[in-house]
């Protein structure tokens, strides 16, 4: 199984609780249009610690293929434009379980 982890810290103008509830959404719908993703998994932050970041997300796949199948896959890049008007930035692991 693979696993891809992202944190995602939203820009300063942003209104962080409408963004990330919307964002959740999205994310979340993605499990029904998108087959190769087994599982999602998306948190929203309640600490204050200026390290944290403001949304994860955590989602399983059988193989890189898979993973590979929702980077392009449409629904995903409409996520990925949205984030590119409310994010500061992210961190990103793919790994093996």
């Amino acid at each position: 199984m693979v696993r891809h982890i992202v944190m995602i810290k939203f820009s300063k103008d942003s209104n962080n609780q409408v963004v990330a509830s919307k964002l959740k959404v999205m994310l979340e719908q993605l499990q029904l249009s998108i087959k190769s993703l087994n599982k999602i998994e998306v948190g929203t932050n309640f600490s204050t610690k200026s390290s944290a970041y403001d949304l994860v997300l955590i989602a399983d796949f059988n193989n890189e293929a898979g993973l590979d199948e929702y980077r392009v896959h449409p629904e995903h890049v409409k996520v990925l434009d949205y984030l590119k008007i409310v994010m500061d930035k992210a961190t990103v692991v793919d790994y093996y379980n």
